[in-house]
């Protein structure tokens, strides 16, 4: 069976670089892209009937599947292949469940979405549905910065706790990298009070190297008191093209680096797109990783 990546857009002009990035790694793991977009047939008459009019919902569908299409052919051009390229709009009255039940219908094994940024901060703003898709999504979260220009990976940075739930996430990770033959830099950044740091690395290195056989991974160890600046200047050091973490709930990175709420807010720290793996859902992650 083809795999499949799931594009979601609300055709804003920020959706664009997700839809070109989606596009690339699409073509790149020579996998289907199933591109949704979420609307509502609204009520009519003020009824309340539980079933919309037949009618009614075929024409909202028909008409979201042209949208859909000529927001592709827009960006992209004319679908050379409708095998590989599908149009799949979804009725639902909640966008973070109508693309949920698409990835499910598909068995995608990543979403992607856009996220938006533009404040005199330059900062990136991921809005309710995305943080709703990592904490909830049955697959990973690819989410891409507005000004994100798609390349073919070649550095990945995977920020871990040196939790064992991390050593699934980077056997699928390693999945992806495999047809890039990109590096995954496995990087623990914590402050100088932080017990046992190095002991961990080597038990999470030996943990590793018995689950995962890709061998193009490096680790690093970095002490810093500022967790999340120290991250940024990270990226921008070794030209990362994709950030990798885990959200594990309670203990996520985002919660315990922004002292806020889960990824309602980061400080820009460039044009690195985003990979959110959800801690626990492994066994629904339906890509097969080549290990």
């Amino acid at each position: 069976m083809m795999k499949t990546i799931l594009y979601a857009t609300d055709y804003s002009n920020e959706s664009v670089a997700a839809l070109k990035y989606a596009l690339g790694i699409a073509r790149a793991l020579r996998v289907r892209m199933v591109l949704t977009h979420v609307y509502d047939v609204p009520t009519v008459l003020g009824t309340q009937s539980a079933e919309p009019f037949p009618d009614l919902s075929r024409d909202a569908r028909k008409h979201e599947r042209q949208r859909l299409q000529e927001f592709f052919e827009e960006h992209i051009g004319k679908v050379s292949d409708e095998t590989l390229i599908r149009f799949e709009p979804v009725e639902h009255t909640s966008v973070t469940k109508g693309i949920i039940s698409k990835a499910a219908e598909w068995h995608a094994y990543v979403i992607f979405v856009g996220v938006r940024g533009g404040s005199k901060l330059r900062e990136i703003i991921m809005g309710s549905t995305t943080k709703a898709l990592i904490e909830k999504a049955p697959c990973p979260v690819w989410a891409i910065p507005e000004n994100a220009d798609y390349a073919p990976l070649k550095t990945i940075v995977y920020a871990t706790a040196f939790e064992e739930e991390d050593v699934y996430a980077i056997r699928k990770l390693a999945g992806m990298a495999r047809p890039f033959k990109a590096k995954i830099k496995i990087v623990h950044i914590s402050t100088e009070n932080e017990y046992a740091g190095e002991s961990q690395m080597e038990w999470f290195k030996d943990l590793l190297r018995q689950k995962v056989t890709y061998r193009r991974i490096d680790f690093e160890l970095i002490f810093s008191e500022n967790i999340f600046e120290r991250i940024k200047t990270y990226l921008e050091e070794v030209n990362a093209d994709l950030l990798v973490m885990l959200e594990r709930g309670k203990k996520s990175f985002f919660k315990k680096w922004m002292r806020g709420d889960l990824v309602k807010k980061m400080e820009s720290y460039g044009k690195v797109p985003l990979l959110s793996f959800r801690e626990g859902n492994h066994q629904l992650f339906y890509f097969k990783a080549v290990l």
